[in-house]
């Protein structure tokens, strides 16, 4: 039996297909309003949970900020908007975020915990240092305040101008450090500078005073030189300056001047003036006790200098010993045990002996004294002839000015007998041509160990006899120099008797400084490092009473405006702008708000909704 197929008229199949479409359009715009309004809801929570993107993992990282300032006196030199440090002081206060938290180095000065806003005064009224701190030293110091927080963003800014020194640079090895170098340059590198001044010539009515100039940079053809003393112009010249120049002022001897070396140059100012000052000198009190000819002696000591005396040993008034500054044992056959006892006293109280043994000698009581002061005994008289052929250049009593060179070919002292000795823990002075010391010292304590009579030696024909006594007996009084350099440790001796408990203090004006001081019998030696730390004419007191006077200067170093190389500086990032600097720590610090953008993703997918609603059929 067949089976019939139902067959629609053809508008029938139409409506049909037509409604097909219809259902799958329907379909398709139910599941796109699904998606969109899914995603705005999505975007709607996203937002509300404010996400954000940063360079840090975390929105609520502790940030602190180091910043060193180098505030010494290579800053003097000027940029494209005037000193170095004072630009830096101005972008420090524009740049740096008025109430952020951070800590500030100087080279003399700290602050810690503290804001731009809070510190601004004492930035604006900041002076420069006369001492720079070692690069390396300004990164340690710099590290201590940073807390010991790993997860904390550590910034440390480094401004100099990275001046060329002994030391360079390197830099700081820590991973969790940013080191931000600011490298401010000067626009002129050239500056010419007073290095040094000395007594270059004495006369009985003169003195000539030598003042050493130097200059980088062009070559200057009128530089005016100026002499002042107390304030008042004595003398005025001009020279050209290439490297190196002298120029020579004459002035009065026997005079006190409080001295001042002026220049005029425009780069750095610090080391246009130069101070000195000379004292009337104070008599090295010599004392000789003598059993042989002192005559070699006497004519070594001028009266204008040294207060010389010659006595026997059984003539010695012990309460004399401590009166003065050096005392010679010249050929003594014994040293008797209170004369021991007196010298050790003598020498331990700031005092100076030199001992010259004669050829016949109680060993067991000059053993006894070289013991007491670390020397080796000498051993029984050796009548070997030996020549003087080693001079220590870098001793003390040699080392500053006394050879203008070294002398290889000299006419070698002879000694015809000595008293053989081993150096031990002594400095030699002068050796044999065995090694073995013909002078020695240690502990105030200078030993020769062979007779200076002329049967003995020709050591007092030749010219090495005058300084070295000379030189012994003038460090036995160290006066003080022309001049004194701040930030080196400088010891100098005044010659005055103090009452019990008084002190002696530096005076320039309204300063004010006691340095440390030990009195010892009649003089009181004085020794300075960091204070003073002003350069100028400084009076010594005794309360009211002015002893002498004292000069110190700044430090020549920062005078050389020759500078680092720093791109080669590993881990630290280097920039030529204070303002550059923190705009890459606010940058690194950034935190990028995504919420906003989530918003208007949702109001976006909201808008699309609508259209598709009403557009969509």
């Amino acid at each position: 039996m067949r089976k019939f197929r139902k067959e629609a008229f053809t508008n029938v199949a139409f409506l049909k297909q037509i409604t097909l479409q219809t259902r799958k359009s329907s379909q398709i715009k139910r599941w796109l309003i699904l998606f969109i309004r899914m995603a705005l809801l999505a975007t709607i929570v996203v937002a509300f949970s404010q996400p954000y993107a940063s360079k840090n993992k975390t929105l609520d990282t502790k940030k602190e900020t180091v910043i060193y300032l180098d505030n010494s006196f290579s800053m003097q030199a000027k940029g494209e908007k005037g000193e170095l440090l004072k630009r830096a002081i101005q972008d420090l206060i524009s740049h740096v975020p008025q109430d952020e938290n951070i800590a500030l180095i100087t080279n003399d000065n700290m602050y810690r915990f503290t804001t731009i806003k809070a510190m601004t005064t004492d930035l604006l009224q900041l002076n420069y240092a006369s001492n720079q701190i070692p690069y390396q030293a300004a990164l340690l110091k710099a590290k201590k305040y940073f807390t010991k927080n790993r997860k904390s963003i550590k910034n440390l800014v480094f401004i100099s101008d990275f001046q060329q020194k002994d030391m360079p640079f390197k830099g700081l090895n820590d991973s969790l450090i940013t080191t931000h170098l600011v490298q401010l340059k000067p626009t002129n590198t050239n500056n010419a500078v007073i290095d040094s001044v000395y007594i270059s010539k004495r006369s009985a009515s003169s003195l000539e005073i030598t003042v050493s100039l130097e200059n980088t940079g062009s070559i200057i053809d009128n530089l005016p030189v100026s002499l002042y003393h107390d304030g008042n112009l004595l003398s005025k010249t001009a020279l050209r300056l290439e490297d190196k120049a002298k120029t020579v002022f004459t002035i009065p001897n026997n005079t006190r001047i409080k001295g001042e070396i002026k220049i005029e140059d425009t780069s750095l100012q610090f080391d246009n003036t130069l101070f000195f000052n000379i004292n009337t000198a104070s008599k090295v009190n010599v004392l000789a006790i003598s059993e042989a000819s002192d005559s070699f002696l006497k004519r070594m000591y001028a009266e204008d200098e040294f207060d010389y005396k010659n006595t026997r040993l059984p003539q010695l008034n012990y309460s004399d010993i401590v009166n003065q500054n050096l005392i010679i044992l010249n050929e003594l056959s014994n040293i008797p045990t209170s004369l021991n006892t007196a010298l050790t006293s003598f020498t331990t109280h700031g005092g100076v002996v030199i001992l010259i043994p004669p050829q016949t000698i109680d060993l067991p009581s000059y053993n006894v004294l070289l013991r007491s002061y670390n020397f080796q005994p000498f051993q029984a008289l050796s009548n070997t002839e030996k020549r003087l052929t080693t001079i220590n250049y870098s001793h003390p009593i040699y080392r500053d000015g006394v050879f203008e060179k070294r002398v290889t070919n000299f006419q070698y002292p002879k000694s015809q007998s000595y008293y053989p000795q081993s150096i031990g823990n002594t400095s030699p002075v002068l050796q044999f041509e065995d090694g073995k010391p013909f002078l020695s010292e240690n502990k105030n304590l200078y030993v020769f160990s062979a007779p200076l009579n002329k049967t003995n030696s020709n050591f007092q024909e030749v010219n090495l006899i005058v300084p070295t006594f000379y030189t012994i007996s003038k460090q036995s009084l160290k006066l003080a120099q022309l001049f004194l350099t701040i930030g080196k440790e400088n010891t100098f001796d005044i010659a005055t008797d103090l009452q019990q408990d008084a002190v002696l203090t530096l005076v320039n004006g309204d300063k004010k400084v006691i340095p440390q001081q030990h009195y010892f019998n009649n003089k009181v030696t004085i020794t300075t490092n960091e204070t003073p730390d002003t350069a100028g004419i400084y009076s010594i007191q005794n309360k009211a009473e002015i002893i002498q006077n004292i000069s110190y200067n700044y430090n020549r170093n920062e005078s050389n405006l020759v500078y680092q190389e720093l791109s080669k500086i590993e881990k630290s990032t280097v920039v030529s702008s204070i303002e550059a600097a923190f705009e890459t720590i606010k940058n690194d610090n950034k935190v990028n708000a995504l919420w906003k953008w989530f918003v208007i993703f949702a109001l976006a997918l909201l808008i699309i909704e609508m259209l598709i609603l009403k557009y969509f059929k």
